[in-house]
């Protein structure tokens, strides 16, 4: 301890805590807690140097494993008592690189209630933006190219970020402050749709790219969908042919597809859940997918 009464510490934290709003978490819990410092993600998960009284300093470690982030998985958080050094806030800092790589990335994470509010939304700038996201949901493993988990690692390096979504992304009071996948129709990745010869069949237009494909899809075709991390070949679950076809072309005689369904109860007409699995998927806001 310092003395002035303040103490430091270094703490090293390893599992899953890249991609789910873990830096902005410890942001928010070192400016609650009156502390300084800095954090930043590390080939093996997250670096923090933290300092300030000792008694906030306790109250701090105690609330990292109590108030994580819901998507978060804490394996290993190591402490080590360093002397501190002339800081005066808190800040999130270049992420730092090692040849050693270990760190956890979470898989892809539905769209949660509040990005889904704000797509159904017809006065927000993100209105029936398919790809939507907040450091709470939206792609993760997906996209990423290399750890540390930041946006130049990420297939959204090629998207830069206009001065709305910069904004959010650097407010530490928005859910979307460090949100690697941040993007809305201004910046991000466009929907179009083409046919299998790669001509665009859409006029530039989103709404009539997906009510075509929907079209296609009831025409028993199918159409191969591509998000940021790869393909999904769609077709009608419930048109055999269709999905004969699918199986000839994929050469999948028997293994079962994926099943994606608009609301649970047309979903349990074709899977069985039991209690448990039902209680697992929680309320259904949006698609489903099993």
């Amino acid at each position: 301890m310092g003395s002035s009464g303040i103490a430091a510490k270094k703490i090293e934290i390893s599992g899953v805590v890249q991609g789910v709003g873990f830096r902005p978490f410890l942001f928010g819990l070192a400016c609650a807690h009156h502390l300084c410092g800095h954090v930043s993600n590390t080939s093996s998960g997250v670096a923090l140097f933290i300092q300030g009284k000792p008694e906030n300093l306790d109250a701090f470690l105690l609330d990292i494993p109590e108030k994580k982030p819901l998507l978060s998985q804490i394996s290993n958080m190591v402490s080590t008592d360093m002397q501190p050094l002339d800081l005066t806030d808190f800040t999130i800092i270049k992420s730092r690189d090692a040849r050693t790589k270990s760190a956890l990335i979470s898989p892809d994470v539905g769209v949660c209630p509040n990005c889904l509010k704000e797509m159904q939304d017809p006065a927000d700038r993100q209105f029936e933006y398919p790809f939507i996201n907040c450091t709470n949901c939206g792609p993760r493993y997906t996209i990423i190219q290399d750890i540390p988990y930041d946006r130049p690692n990420t297939s959204m390096k090629s998207f830069a970020m206009c001065p709305d979504c910069r904004k959010e992304y650097e407010d530490p009071l928005n859910r979307r402050f460090h949100a690697q996948p941040n993007a809305c129709p201004v910046c991000g990745p466009q929907v179009f749709l083409l046919d299998n010869k790669e001509n665009q069949v859409d006029g530039n237009d989103p709404s009539q790219a997906m009510a075509l494909a929907a079209q296609f899809l009831k025409q028993g075709k199918i159409v191969a969908i591509k998000g940021l991390g790869g393909f999904h070949l769609a077709v009608d679950a419930a048109n055999a042919t269709a999905v004969d076809l699918l199986r000839q072309r994929k050469k999948r005689p028997h293994k079962p597809f994926a099943l994606m369904a608009a609301r649970d109860s047309s979903l349990f007409n074709h899977v069985y859940l039991d209690r448990d699995e039902k209680d697992c998927l929680g309320p259904i806001t949006g698609p489903l997918y099993c």
